[in-house]
């Protein structure tokens, strides 16, 4: 009897669902308001509509000397920019917040050294520092050149190792492809929300919406420290490998996360 009435429920519930189903029409879930600004897609090495170039070829406008804010001078030559370690690192002069970022470099192909000391760089996503502060991620020749696995390319560094190796020989360009999130943070400088990363190195996923701790750092572990819109820094890294190079650099500005 029990059974009988519990399926006589569910064919109610059944009748019931249909005839607000039969009720419904399509367009109770269209939506088609506001409408998506229209982005022209980037050509086949070139950036779409919306992006800010930050490096085309021609020159290092766009960037200073992260130590004093002086024109950056690196080396622009053949439309590629070339790590000058002596000068330090460079940023942009804009502060970014949330953003979509692609950047192409390449590691010499007669790269020296091993480990950490083999064409190590990185990009910072928010510099929040003259030196090596802010969240970066690793550039580094992670192609048959063993190191710790959250400190080769891709890596968001001593946080999260890379999801896959999809390093290219020395010689040959390499492309991040990066959404960044930045942290937010309260009035009182309390932590609202965490930044997170996507990257897809060589058009391969190797950074899933990775959640940071903190800064990254080279010992101890991560922190946040209160800020708002950042440059976004290259480093001019201290090893003694051969310096590495860049080209065809943008951003696009993205609105905040609901």
């Amino acid at each position: 009897m029990m059974i009988r009435v519990f399926m006589s429920a569910l064919g109610l519930v059944g009748v019931a669902s249909s005839s607000a189903f039969a009720q419904s029409r399509p367009e109770d879930t269209e939506v088609w308001a506001p409408k998506p600004a229209f982005v022209a897609p980037a050509a086949a090495s070139g950036p779409p509509s919306d992006a800010i170039v930050l490096f085309d070829g021609q020159g290092l406008d766009q960037w200073v000397s992260s130590a004093d804010k002086s024109p950056a001078a690196w080396t622009v030559a053949d439309g590629v920019i070339t790590v000058d370690k002596s000068k330090g690192n460079i940023e942009t002069k804009r502060a970014f917040q949330d953003y979509q970022l692609h950047l192409e470099w390449r590691i010499p192909a007669d790269i020296d050294g091993s480990g950490q000391g083999r064409g190590n760089s990185g990009v910072f996503l928010a510099s929040t520092g003259p030196r090596d502060a802010g969240y970066e991620v690793q550039i580094l020749d992670s192609f048959e050149n063993q190191t710790y696995v959250n400190g080769q390319a891709a890596s968001v560094y001593k946080q999260h190792p890379p999801l896959a190796n999809a390093s290219r020989k020395p010689g040959e360009w390499q492309a991040y492809d990066i959404v960044w999130r930045a942290p937010r943070f309260t009035a009182a400088g309390i932590l609202a929300s965490p930044a997170t990363v996507t990257v897809l190195h060589n058009g391969v996923l190797v950074q899933d919406n990775a959640v940071l701790a903190g800064e990254t750092v080279y010992i101890g572990r991560p922190a946040y420290r209160p800020h708002g819109a950042a440059p976004i820094k290259l480093q001019a890294h201290g090893d003694p490998s051969k310096p590495i190079s860049f080209r065809n650099i943008w951003v696009r500005e993205l609105p905040p996360r609901p």
